[in-house]
């Protein structure tokens, strides 16, 4: 006879379990569609559209980021004993698949098939195991600050665990029981050891009285704590909701550039941004049942790891606490027609408080990491916008760059500065004099009006100029592109500038646009699309690259500093340029390049974006401080940066730590332009 196995071996009545179990999925089910209707409460969004698409991509992504746990073990420690857990599960929820498909549908599963099977359970139940104990260990002997433990991580840990051991002694006892009944066949001797946990504790049994009852008991026990546990499941399912909302959260992802925000349609809003959880969209609240708690935002954001009082893990847990609220406030309100807010905590202010809302430098750093493609910075921005469109209350040095981009059209308050000092002596023609030309090069604010930034200006004129790049610049046509309003929460004023530049772009038909600053070119990119204004947007790092791969630029000069190059957010994370900067670095310079302990997708934030570059930092420590610090524990004599925020912030952090003397920043058009002067 060939190796087999008898799915209810001497169990009566085991086809009460299946009722059991119909019954625990059915509850499980039932769970999860009414925390779905939880998610009806947002507002429509993009969410549905593309489903063709985003289906592709999902099945896409399931395989690379569920199945294999790409973003997972990015973070190796914590992250490969979870995917021995999930990898461990695959394999026994498997071999339990394959039982019940040949016992009751097409009879295969016995012979050399049956043993494989069985061994791939048992691979699974190690992993399991293994990954299980990892994880207890490191959540409640380690106790990292990302975690927080609350009963529900100890009872899943500890009835998966028990599941798995008692399934193994289960079939260790099953392996007895059978030898026992059949004696002629070779059950412990030559297929039983294929099953090699099971056979361990068959081993540890063989011999032993009465084994036959402890069998029957053990099966009961086990396969009602199975049902037990998804009956758990499905009462727990406010807290356990990652599981069936994870998945979810992968298929409806925004398939907008990482870069752009959602466009508020203003003319038929009724309110602007959102002051209740219902303001946000359907996805926004998917997203917070799809938080798995693994703090990952939280160990990545320079907001909280600088003492600031925001932590994204916080910000979505305190959100999703908030939506429970409306359950079953709001949700009856959904079918009724109705709507009450008796008793409802205040969103902004009092859930989510003023501090953290304004601590955000709109990094990404936290979306970056997150394995379940969480976005707390669209929760983020939708309450500033609501602060400053609604309630016109946000930070008075923010106020004073969006009152100064409104009049002047630029944030710089002070400056007198005009658009086209910096290009003094360089003669660089305007394009309303000529706009017969290959390039518009888009000088941004901060580079034609701040005086440390002119210089790097000077230094694009100086490489397009030795290129020989046919291009111009606008001059006093060019106003701000409205990134920081939009950061800030005036979209108004952010849609009021975009229609007037992409007016002025195309009256001079300017297909080709180069920038010197991320933020400008993230703008320009992929949000300026939203608006009908499609142009062909390169940063400077990409197009200097490109010249030098063309061979159109000297760069036989050397600089031979030993250097650590920056990664800004809005180039690396937003619109992951790491390769371009690193490029050029090794092609000028003549000694060591050096990477700080954070870099590229993980690079820490200067503390200039979302509006911060204008805003005073008087809580926690300086973010710029703690990077440049790091640009000094690698014994960089020059930070490398490519946007002219992060020129600004490190300029000044250098001389807070007083080390402007041994460390200098640059831009990396000053250092190729150094070089072409040398050659």
């Amino acid at each position: 006879m060939e190796a087999h196995r008898e799915l209810f071996l001497e169990i009566d009545y085991g086809w009460i379990i299946y009722i059991l179990a119909v019954l625990s999925i059915a509850a499980l089910a039932y769970s999860v569609y009414h925390r779905a209707q939880l998610w009806r409460l947002g507002q429509k969004d993009s969410s549905f559209s593309n489903m063709g698409q985003k289906t592709k991509a999902f099945l896409y992504t399931g395989l690379i980021d569920g199945i294999i746990h790409r973003r997972i073990i990015r973070d190796f420690y914590p992250g490969v004993p979870h995917a021995l857990v999930f990898w461990g599960a695959l394999f026994l929820l498997f071999g339990t698949a394959m039982d019940v498909v040949s016992h009751y549908i097409v009879d295969f599963l016995h012979g050399n098939t049956y043993l494989a099977i069985s061994c791939l359970s048992d691979i699974g139940g190690v992993l399991v195991l293994t990954g299980l104990i990892v994880l207890a260990v490191r959540r409640y002997v380690q106790r990292p600050d990302r975690l927080d433990n609350t009963p529900d991580d100890a009872i899943t840990i500890t009835l998966v665990f028990i599941i798995v051991l008692t399934g193994f002694i289960l079939e260790g006892l099953r392996m007895v029981v059978s030898a026992e009944q059949f004696p002629a066949l070779p059950i412990m001797e030559d297929w039983a050891p294929w099953s090699f946990l099971g056979f361990g504790f068959a081993k540890a049994f063989e011999g032993g009285n009465h084994l036959f009852g402890w069998y029957q008991a053990l099966w009961w026990f086990h396969s009602l704590l199975i049902i037990g546990a998804i009956f758990y499941m499905a009462l727990a399912i406010p807290k356990l909701t990652h599981i069936a909302a994870s998945p979810l959260n992968v298929l409806f992802r925004s398939d907008r550039p990482k870069g752009a925000l959602r466009t508020m349609e203003l003319e038929e809003a009724e309110t602007f941004g959102a002051a209740k959880i219902e303001d946000l969209t359907f996805k926004d609240l998917l997203d917070l049942d799809a938080c798995t708690r693994c703090g990952r935002c939280q160990d990545n954001c320079p907001a909280y790891l600088s003492g600031k009082p925001l932590s994204p893990k916080k910000v979505i847990q305190d959100l999703k606490a908030l939506m429970n609220e409306r359950d079953p406030g709001l949700l009856s309100a959904v079918v009724s027609g109705r709507n009450s807010e008796e008793n409802l905590r205040e969103m902004v202010g009092e859930v989510i408080t003023e501090d953290e809302i304004w601590a955000c430098t709109t990094c990404r750093s936290c979306q970056e990491q997150c394995p379940a493609f969480v976005e707390p910075i669209n929760k983020i921005i939708e309450m500033r916008r609501y602060q400053v469109l609604e309630q016109a209350s946000f930070p008075e040095a923010a106020m004073g760059a969006l009152k100064s981009v409104e009049q002047r059209g630029h944030p710089w308050r002070g400056t007198m500065a005009s658009r086209t000092d910096w290009a003094e002596g360089l003669d660089i023609k305007l394009i309303s004099e000529d706009a017969d030309v290959e390039v518009l090069y888009w000088v941004g604010c901060t580079a034609a009006l701040e005086d440390r930034n002119m210089k790097v200006a000077k230094a694009v004129g100086k490489i397009l100029k030795a290129a020989r790049v046919s291009f111009a610049i606008l001059g006093e046509e060019e106003t701000c592109c409205g990134e920081p309003a939009r950061r800030i929460g005036n979209e108004y004023l952010f849609q009021m500038l975009v229609q007037q530049n992409i007016e002025t772009l195309n009256s001079y038909g300017v297909k080709k646009i180069v920038t010197a600053c991320p933020h400008c070119f993230n703008t320009l990119k992929n949000e300026y699309p939203q608006f009908e204004g499609n142009f062909e947007v390169y940063h400077h790092t990409e197009f200097i690259a490109d010249l030098i791969k063309q061979d159109r630029l000297n760069v036989a000069g050397k600089q031979g500093k030993r250097m650590t190059y920056h990664d800004s957010c809005y180039l690396g994370r937003y619109n992951d340029v790491f390769q371009s900067p690193r490029e050029i670095l090794r092609t000028v310079n003549g000694s060591e390049i050096v990477e700080m302990c954070r870099n590229r997708n993980k690079s820490f934030c200067c503390g200039a974006g979302g509006g911060r570059m204008w805003m005073e930092e008087d809580i926690g420590t300086r973010m710029s401080e703690m990077r440049a610090q790091e640009a000094i524990d690698v014994k960089a004599e020059v930070i490398a940066s490519a946007c002219p925020f992060c020129m600004q912030m490190f300029e000044d952090a250098i001389k807070a730590l007083a080390v402007e003397d041994e460390v200098k920043v640059l831009d990396i058009a000053e250092i190729v332009a150094d070089v072409i002067d040398q050659s």
